[in-house]
């Protein structure tokens, strides 16, 4: 008895002595804004600035916005707050998000994301990939995303269109309300199917969905899986050495497989296909599993992003039935220029509609933060200080985009902000859904035109309305790196 209590004392003492050194290197590393004279926010043991306001769970970037506005009331321009332990440079000046992003962009080339090449092969794409890497798949797959290519690709995404016209007009018929977060997410999985994989998914269609059903696995993610991901971010060394996989095995299986059967069957059936595989396969110099991993993230770049905003989308303008006429018009006079019919030029001249998008962007941007980390000390211009090399940067989209000096009244959904006038006013970094300078996303032309695709295919046959299931706007998914609605969207529909 007297061993076992001696005992349980020593693991108690080794405990609390663990806990102390852990506080105790807290509170010293939570000092390091403060020494350089930086604005920072008060951070708490042990996520640091990842708290939200109040203590409740929110979406990281209304976390990020929240310190945004706190520090543009102090009239910083930068400031500093803490991941974990861990130091992040957090800009406000659009100045300095303009260095950051573009004028001085060789220091922050890289976006800092986890990705492990051995144990989770298909994480190493284009979005996670730095430095030399990065550059040299960036220069393989930029002729793919050409305006050339674009245009070669938009019947394939066309095609699709159908299968939402004919569950819409199912609905329609049986008088049920339309769940446009649903609709528009099986249109989207259906584009990115065709597109990035090759593959007829028609995910509207009762029954097995794996395609959908392995791509919502990825992108809605456990407390668990959002802990191991900003870890992962704060720590990838350690992550990398405890073989941490970010996308799940199963996920990873069912993709790579998806891709390894479409790779051989052209090959050996010398098939081809107007789409983003094709370009992949005729491109020279990729390994099988680097065309696995840029199909995989020309997925996560256009499923749950896209759908989002055409969701987002249809939410304001059921709120707002002259915008959707407005909008509405211009679909219909374009189309009739172009025998009835929706084409890549006639997309291009519907401006309205591309404001109405835009707008969209602003108050819901997909990405709510934009991330950098610091690849070799840099000074601040005008300031004396400077970021050393392997500093964390963060940019608030979110904020700036909500932020009353760039945008009056940011609440209301206001597709003139976007007309030429006022776009050429406002300053070109206060708009931001796709990032901004070398690291720019690679795939926006896409995302655009099939937004604008999916939205034109609904306004021109049918007029919509908010439903009773949905009549205050839907909080943001807490658990989901991008701002896509946490409750269903329910709409009518009212045929013209």
């Amino acid at each position: 008895m007297f061993l076992s209590n001696c005992l349980l004392t020593d693991v108690v003492g080794l405990f609390l002595a663990f806990v102390a050194v852990i506080i105790t290197y807290y509170k010293w590393s939570f000092t390091y804004w403060k020494k350089l004279n930086v604005p920072y926010v008060e951070p708490t043991i042990p996520l640091g600035n990842l708290v939200a306001p109040l203590k409740e769970r929110v979406q990281f970037a209304v976390v990020m916005k929240h310190i945004y506005d706190v520090l543009k009331r102090q009239k910083a321009r930068h400031g500093g707050i803490y991941v974990f332990a861990s130091p992040v440079y957090f800009l406000i000046d659009l100045e300095y998000v303009k260095n950051v992003l573009t004028k001085d962009s060789k220091y922050f080339v890289d976006r800092g994301f986890y990705y492990n090449e051995k144990d989770d092969p298909i994480s190493a794409h284009l979005f996670t990939l730095d430095g030399e890497k990065w550059k040299n798949v960036r220069v393989k797959i930029t002729p793919t995303f050409t305006s050339g290519k674009m245009k070669m690709m938009f019947q394939t995404l066309v095609d699709c269109e159908k299968n939402l016209q004919e569950k819409i007009e199912e609905l329609h018929t049986h008088k049920q309300p339309l769940d446009m977060k649903r609709l528009l997410g099986c249109y989207t999985m259906d584009v990115i199917g065709s597109c990035a994989f090759g593959i007829e998914c028609n995910s509207f269609k009762d029954g097995p969905a794996s395609f959908r059903e392995y791509g919502l696995k990825f992108f809605n993610m456990s407390k668990w899986e959002n802990l191991i991901f900003y870890l992962s971010l704060t720590y990838p060394k350690l992550m990398r050495a405890l073989r941490v996989r970010l996308v799940a095995k199963s996920v990873s299986d069912f993709y790579s497989k998806v891709v390894k059967d479409n790779v051989e069957y052209r090959e050996l059936n010398n098939y081809s296909r107007k789409d983003f595989m094709q370009l992949l396969i005729e491109m020279k110099g990729l390994t099988l599993e680097e065309i696995t991993a840029q199909s995989f993230v020309f997925f996560l770049a256009g499923f749950e992003t896209s759908s989002s905003t055409m969701s987002w989308a249809m939410y304001e303008l059921a709120k707002h039935p002259d915008i959707q006429q407005k909008v509405r018009d211009e679909v219909n006079t374009v189309m009739a220029k172009h025998g009835g019919k929706l084409t890549y030029e006639g997309i291009q001249e519907m401006k309205y509609l591309g404001q109405v998008v835009d707008e969209t962007l602003r108050k819901y941007p997909p990405g709510g933060a934009l991330t950098r980390v610091c690849t070799q000390d840099y000074k601040v211009p005008d300031q004396d200080l400077v970021i050393k090399k392997g500093t964390r940067v963060y940019i608030p989209v979110l904020g700036i985009h909500y932020d009353e000096e760039y945008y009056p009244d940011p609440e209301k959904f206001d597709p003139e902000r976007f007309n030429e006038e006022n776009s050429r006013s406002r300053p070109q970094y206060a708009h931001l859904p796709f990032g901004e300078g070398p690291r720019i996303c690679i795939g926006l032309r896409f995302g655009l035109m099939q937004s604008k695709v999916g939205l034109a295919s609904l306004l021109m046959k049918y007029k919509f309305t908010l439903n009773e299931k949905t009549q205050r706007r839907p909080e943001f998914m807490i658990d989901s790196f991008v701002i896509t609605p946490e409750e269903e969207i329910w709409l009518n529909a009212e045929k013209i």
